[in-house]
């Protein structure tokens, strides 16, 4: 569990003599839109220490411009609201986005960063949706209610940038709730600051813990008046007009309903599905990697190397060999994993922007549940069809570590990729029906048991799905491709060092006899329990390199059509392929991506053996 933090210099860099100008907003409301078009594309990704959160931060000015997760308040709930509590909370200034469509909703947020007295400029987001929808509003009126700058925007059109920029100088704490003010003040003269003691107030154990107190009762109290406070300030300045925006609401209000929403979902990711793991992970995979870097990249640099070390050299290997630091590790990060990475950000932004990803999250919730997962998890699952090692960052969308976990378990152990897939299907078909549904029941038997066996030991509760339902609007190019392209960029800087580190390990395990011992190993197993050739075992280890290399090694072999399945099956559940590997180690950490790593093993050799006996 994440811990409060005293000095955010210690966690995130800040040079002294620089302010921290932080936005801060609810989910949807544009704020990655914000950090673009303030800072440009010097931006510096890394993942706040003991947890998964990205945080985003970049040069402004002679400021630092911080990006937190999007909150619907300040609290220690899950992993998002700690990391954006602790950097609000020792904010210079914040700039609070808020939607202009869902003002009732966001001002919850705004007043309690007032009430911590932290210096604060509102901006306020897609008035263009909020005209269309009929929504006029006061701004004026509402800057003198808050008593902070309040400047209209539409931040995908650039509009209002500058004002807001302008504004910043003018940044103020605003009117706080007065009825807190003997309160905040009998904590303050403790020598707690402000911030710190508003969420003691409000019962955050935590913040308490920090400074040796209890966490005071005070929660329920404060919101109930802050949510009526929000109230009454957009009773003041809202005025509504006819919505010119009613087709959009009729396809919003069909998206959520069973009978039209879930067509409407299986026809969206099949077209995610089709694009990321069809087109994406073969037809363009096949050119990149197969062409470009396997062919003429491959070719060059094997070549070049080969001039100064002898072919079976051991530096000649490590450099230039099947799995070398100059070969496997670009071919793979380049020709592989960069066009899926492109091609999943690129789909994830174009549902985010056009406001369809949370009514995914919505359909889905109620059967994943019971797995101790929510909605969101959908997009991981669907999308581990195409590449189990794209769908397992993916699980970042998931909004606690234990969800996490058990999407990430689920992902490596029963999920096959599509390039496996087309394996799969052409040897399974020749087998006949009967053969094609034990496969499919086998497989998802384990999927629902396996996740239902994770939410009943892991500890923790999972979140519940708390997601606001944004108008659905045409996505806007050039947001969904700056999206695209920050999120790749830092995948990327964050994945190679894995894969060069993955090559030299695949070599000294190759150079050193490791790699034939583990056949050795397996081979007793395979014979004895699943009752399959000994050759088997080689097909498992080359399904370590790559998924579909080991389904690929049961052609030609002599199988019966039950060894062929359960070949198949244990090919399935087995150890995912060394790029999953490495990007579930980094997501999830050593300990818990062993744990997955030797699960995997033991469900595909107990399932596999099981089978066997059964039919």
């Amino acid at each position: 569990m994440s811990t409060h933090r005293h000095n955010l210099a210690e966690v995130i860099a800040i040079p002294e003599g620089r302010r921290s100008i932080v936005l801060v907003g609810n989910p949807n409301v544009g704020k990655s839109v914000f950090f673009n078009a303030l800072t440009g594309r010097y931006v510096d990704v890394s993942n706040f220490p003991g947890t998964t959160v990205e945080i985003h931060q970049a040069p402004y000015g002679e400021d630092i411009l911080l990006d937190t997760p999007g909150v619907y308040g300040v609290s220690s709930f899950n992993d998002e609201e700690r990391v954006a509590r602790d950097i609000i909370m020792h904010a210079d200034v914040v700039i609070n986005i808020v939607d202009a469509l869902h003002m009732e909703r966001d001002l919850f947020l705004t007043l309690q960063v007032i009430d911590m007295g932290i210096p604060m400029v509102v901006a306020l987001n897609m008035m263009d949706d909020a005209a269309e929808h009929g929504i006029a509003i006061d701004i004026e009126k509402l800057s003198s209610l808050l008593g902070v700058p309040v400047v209209p925007t539409v931040a995908v059109k650039n509009q209002g940038i500058k004002e807001l920029e302008a504004a910043l100088s003018q940044a103020k704490a605003g009117f706080a709730d007065p009825e807190l003010e003997a309160n905040i003040k009998r904590l303050t003269n403790q020598g707690i600051m402000r911030p710190d003691a508003l969420l003691i107030l409000e019962g955050d154990g935590e913040v308490a813990r920090e400074h040796h107190v209890k966490p005071e009762g005070l929660r329920e109290e404060i919101y109930l008046r802050r949510r009526r406070r929000a109230n009454d300030i957009v009773a003041a300045v809202v005025q509504v007009k006819d919505s010119k925006k009613k087709w959009a609401q009729r396809l919003s209000g069909w998206s959520l309903r069973p009978l039209t929403g879930i067509p409407m979902l299986v026809v969206v990711l099949a077209a995610v599905f089709w694009f990321v793991g069809v087109f994406i992970a073969q037809t363009v995979v096949g050119i990149t990697e197969e062409v470009i870097m396997s062919g003429y990249y491959g070719n060059f640099i094997t070549g070049l190397v080969y001039r100064f070390f002898d072919k079976g050299s051991f530096l000649g290997d490590l450099l230039a060999g099947e799995f070398g630091v100059l070969t496997m590790a670009p071919i793979y990060l380049f020709g592989l994993l960069l066009p899926l990475v492109i091609g999943f950000y690129l789909s994830l932004s174009l549902m985010e922007d056009s406001g369809y990803l949370p009514r995914v999250a919505t359909l889905a919730d109620r059967v994943l549940t019971s797995l101790g997962l929510n909605g969101r998890a959908v997009i991981p699952i669907i999308l581990g069809f195409g590449c189990v090692t794209m769908a397992t960052i993916t699980t970042r969308l998931l909004g606690s570590r234990r969800e996490r976990m058990i999407a990430t378990a689920l992902l490596g152990i029963t999920i096959p990729c599509s390039a496996q897939l087309g394996v799969i299907a052409g040897l399974i078909a020749p087998l006949g029906l009967r053969f094609l549904l034990i496969y499919i029941v086998t497989i998802l038997f384990v999927f629902v048991a396996l996740g239902t066996a994770l939410n009943k030991l892991l500890p923790g509760e999972s979140t519940p799905l708390l997601i606001d339902l944004p108008p659905l609007r045409l996505p806007r190019l050039k947001n969904v491709l700056a999206k695209t392209y920050v999120k790749t960029v830092s995948f990327m800087k964050e994945a190679g060092p894995l894969f060069v580190l993955a090559a030299v390990l695949i070599t000294v395990m190759e150079y050193t006899g490791l790699l034939q011992w583990l056949q050795g190993v397996l081979s007793p197993l395979t014979v004895s329990w699943l009752q399959l050739p000994a050759e088997t075992a080689t097909a498992f280890i080359m399904g370590i390199m790559r998924r579909d290399f080991g389904a690929a090694g049961l052609y030609g072999m002599a199988l019966t059509p039950k060894q062929t399945l359960i070949g198949l099956i244990v090919i399935t559940l087995f150890v995912p392929c060394i790029a999953s590997i490495l990007v579930i180690v980094k997501e999830r950490g050593l300990k818990e991506g062993s744990y997955i790593w030797v699960g995997s093993l033991v469900i595909a050799f107990l399932a596999g053996g099981i089978l066997t006996r059964l039919i």
